[in-house]
């Protein structure tokens, strides 16, 4: 993810001496990561986990850091969320006896350390950890593990479905688009032209809709070029060998060698089917995020040439990418893009040393 701050300056827009982003058809680049610590601030502060179920009392404590970067671009309307935060929760806990006398106190740490706009549709990973690992530390950190898990998930999820939504650009768009601006008939003559002609764009935003389901319109095509130092026999077997995919990816991968057969890589968050397979020449696939809408594919067509030996070209052409999740984040074409150059083709030449 780019850092904020540092995008390219075409794609930025500047302030105008009137103040006016006309349309939003530049990007507008909000800053939102000190709106992101008060907001989880509040979200995960003083949460009662238990309080005497078992005779055990668990909540978390003030959020004590929150590290990271977020922003939310806005483009024609379009939100673009971007985020990479970790973040610390402290909590406490404490065990009585049936006649409910204090039998011990323990502090610990919730720490989640990636919540970010790429895995929007995914959990983030927690570790809870406690500081007296005795037996009833362990029973403490256990009903923490059980209860305060579930809680803290969904108050994260609430702050992605916010950024989702604009986080504190929303406002800001909305006042947009309500304020009135000053001035004499011609703003009222605009304002009544607007009102005429709310029915046609009413029609025209339901006509877009549907096009859009029925054809093509909001979906992308990548298009890549990568160079190994391998066979292209070598290469084939790679992407289609689940132990291979397992080893350069770290994660789980189920891979059919067959056409017709299905695959489920990076611990069945792609899934997909194989449609045409040469060996070391063609891999023809379809492909689906777990968080894509449903009944929305993608094709995956890679091309394996040598134009001499120990030299492999590699061509990808991914079409009909949707430009949006289930959850409306934009970032669904720039992710799709890194995780092939990042997880995938730069992973195989660290890992098999395929790299020129």
């Amino acid at each position: 993810m780019a850092k904020y701050g540092e995008g390219d300056k075409r794609w930025i827009v500047e302030d105008r001496p009137d103040g006016a982003n006309v349309h939003n058809w530049h990007w507008a680049e909000t800053d939102c990561l000190e709106w992101s610590r008060s907001f989880l601030t509040k979200l995960l502060s003083n949460l009662n986990v238990l309080d005497g179920e078992g005779n055990l009392f668990v909540k978390t404590k003030k959020v004590d850091k929150i590290d990271g970067e977020a922003y939310v671009n806005v483009r024609k309307g379009k939100i673009i969320p971007g985020y990479e935060i970790s973040v610390s929760i402290p909590w406490e806990g404490e065990a009585k006896d049936a006649d409910g006398k204090s039998l011990l106190k323990v502090d610990g740490v919730v720490e989640i350390p990636y919540i970010a706009d790429e895995n929007a549709d995914e959990d983030p990973e927690l570790r809870v950890s406690v500081k007296d690992e005795g037996p009833v530390g362990k029973r403490l950190k256990e009903a923490m593990v059980a209860k305060g898990k579930p809680l803290i998930l969904e108050k994260v999820k609430a702050y992605v479905e916010s950024m989702a939504r604009g986080g504190p650009a929303k406002d800001e768009l909305e006042s947009k688009k309500v304020a009135p601006k000053s001035g004499g008939s011609g703003s009222v003559s605009a304002a009544a032209a607007a009102a005429a002609a709310a029915p046609a764009l009413v029609a025209k935003k339901e006509e877009k809709k549907e096009a859009k389901t029925e054809g093509k319109e909001g979906f992308k095509t990548i298009s890549m070029s990568e160079k190994f130092s391998c066979r292209a026999r070598d290469m084939f077997e790679i992407l289609m060998d689940e132990n291979r995919w397992k080893g350069f990816t770290s994660s789980n991968a189920r891979i059919s060698k067959e056409v017709g057969g299905e695959f489920s890589i990076f611990d069945g968050s792609v899934t997909g089917t194989n449609l045409e397979l040469q060996e070391g020449k063609l891999i023809v696939q379809k492909w689906r995020f777990g968080n894509w809408l449903d009944g929305v594919h993608s094709t995956v067509r890679l091309t394996l040439d040598e134009p001499e030996p120990g030299l492999t070209v590699v061509k990808l052409t991914h079409t009909d990418i949707p430009e949006e999740d289930r959850y409306g984040n934009a970032t669904v074409v720039e992710n799709t893009e890194r995780g092939w150059r990042d997880l995938i083709f730069h992973k195989i030449r660290a890992v098999f040393g395929f790299g020129i």
